[in-house]
């Protein structure tokens, strides 16, 4: 199985929080892993906000970046390339998708396209599950 992680799903490899324990799983079993390279932009956003909330330590919140950056280079990173904001523009008037949103599931379809087989997208954003449903990817978790 090969598997594109949006950042919702992708926290949750490093924060503990519902739905923790099947992306972990998901992750585990995938034979390819890939996301945008925005991710890691939002990743450091969503930490920084998780930190300020008070839900995780400044300790906890450093040290669950710091594993994300190591793992950072065992990830397929799908660049922003023109191709991409094309097909996001084109998602987020079609199925009402916030920006980044769609530019993950460009991401997500090109990428599909590109390895001509099944990418199954993981995403806890309803919106974006039912989005990739309808333009047929595979999704997690199984009911959106």
């Amino acid at each position: 199985m090969i598997i594109y992680l949006d950042t919702s799903a992708l926290i949750k490899r490093y924060i503990e929080e519902t739905g923790s324990t099947d992306a972990r799983g998901w992750i585990q079993r995938a034979d390819g892993i890939g996301t945008s390279e925005i991710t890691k932009v939002e990743m450091a956003s969503a930490i920084s906000r998780l930190i300020r909330a008070g839900q995780v330590s400044e300790h906890d919140g450093q040290l669950s970046w710091k594993d994300f950056e190591n793992d950072w280079s065992f990830i397929n990173v799908l660049l922003v390339s023109t191709e991409v904001v094309e097909r996001a523009v084109s998602l987020t008037r079609r199925h009402r998708l916030r920006a980044y949103d769609a530019v993950h599931l460009a991401a997500a379809l090109i990428w599909q396209e590109a390895l001509a087989e099944p990418v199954t997208l993981a995403t806890f954003d309803r919106e974006l599950w039912q989005a990739a449903r309808q333009d047929g990817m595979h999704v997690y978790p199984a009911a959106g």
